[in-house]
């Protein structure tokens, strides 16, 4: 199979996707990547290895080679963004063959957040074995529902004191006004408007004061306006509103890929913090997800308490570090051993937490 490493992603623009389709997993989409590529590389540090013809793709590495501290190799906007992310591949022989081509490249590898059930784990064993050290982890799992027929009732299936706390929200969103819910796939044109008001949202609540939210991180900010307008042309981008009284309370930033409704961003305004505006806009997207027909709400973020109320189901994930047996890897892996007693230091003083 012929392989070759490409540092423009354009030449793969017309056949990333057929081979994305399928994948579970909007990140592996050419969406996803190249706004990623835009936001967070120059040409210099892309290195895409490719499995198979450009026309007709069998494997994909999107790549960056980080050069702060020591050279590494990461998939692409996943040190930013922490979304799970894994080698993009058609079967086992495939991924296989990406995998060898990576090692070959000789600089350490961190994949972030891959499913544990990727062939890609047993792969990266194989393909170090001999020339250095593959550590796998557990990484923070991502949270999702089954939307089974369940959920299509008026009444998600949760415990019985929760579906109470919601109906208690609607009646106290009711005392200030209507209360209505908008799920937009809003054409390019629309969406400069649209977004203003997510990022406005987003930010009137604890992320605008923790300067989290994309109005206050620049990078990120750009990031999701590129990705949502190259989601928009794919038509799979979501935009998700609560209104009480007139006025937004909750957003929701979402795509739809594969029969599965994937949650990337949320926020409320403060403002209406006493009626839970994200709650009842979440039971509102979930049902709607439901009675559609898709199989899954995927939530992305690490399984956290607010998530649990809805559901207990975890997708597990690893991260998969290689350390080539060269000068690289060994002070990499040197470097991680001395780091990893100060993060579990740091988490037991409750430093950065």
């Amino acid at each position: 199979m012929p392989i070759e490493i490409l540092s423009d992603l354009t030449e793969l623009a017309a056949s990333w996707d057929q081979l994305a389709v399928g994948s579970g997993n909007p990140m592996h989409y050419y969406a996803w990547v190249s706004a990623c590529a835009e936001a967070f590389s120059t040409a210099t540090d892309l290195q895409v290895v490719l499995v198979g013809p450009r026309e007709r793709p069998l494997a994909i590495a999107p790549l960056i080679r980080r050069r702060s501290g020591l050279p590494r190799l990461e998939l692409l906007g996943v040190g930013t963004l922490h979304e799970p992310m894994d080698l993009i591949y058609k079967n086992p022989a495939a991924v296989a063959s990406l995998v060898e081509a990576v090692a070959h490249l000789g600089l350490p590898v961190f994949l972030e957040r891959v499913p544990a059930e990727s062939s890609t784990v047993a792969m990266a064993k194989q393909a170090w074995r001999g020339r250095g050290v593959v550590v796998c982890r557990a990484a923070p799992g991502t949270p999702w529902i089954a939307l089974d027929r369940r959920w299509r009732e008026p009444e998600p299936p949760l415990e019985a004191g929760r579906r109470s706390d919601l109906r208690r929200a609607q009646r106290k969103a009711e005392k200030i006004g209507p209360v209505s819910c908008e799920i937009l796939s809003p054409a390019p044109g629309e969406l400069d408007a649209l977004l203003d008001d997510a990022f406005r949202v987003e930010a009137a609540g604890w992320k605008g004061r923790d300067r989290t939210a994309l109005a206050s991180d620049r990078a990120r900010g750009a990031f999701y306006r590129r990705y949502a307008a190259a989601a928009s042309r794919a038509g799979i981008l979501r935009l998700c509103f609560l209104r009480v009284g007139g006025r937004i309370a909750a957003m929701q930033f979402a795509v739809e890929t594969d029969e599965r409704f994937w949650l990337l961003r949320i926020g409320y305004d403060e403002a209406f913090a006493r009626c839970s505006p994200g709650m009842l806009l979440l039971r509102a997207t979930v049902h709607d997800a439901a009675v559609r027909g898709l199989r899954s709400f995927e939530f992305l973020g690490a399984p956290e308490p607010w998530i649990r109320i809805w559901t207990e189901q975890v997708r597990p994930c690893v991260s998969v570090r290689a350390y080539p047996a060269r000068p690289w890897g060994v002070a990499a892996v040197t470097a991680d051993l001395v780091q990893a007693p100060l993060r579990k230091l740091g988490r037991l003083l409750g430093v950065g937490q």
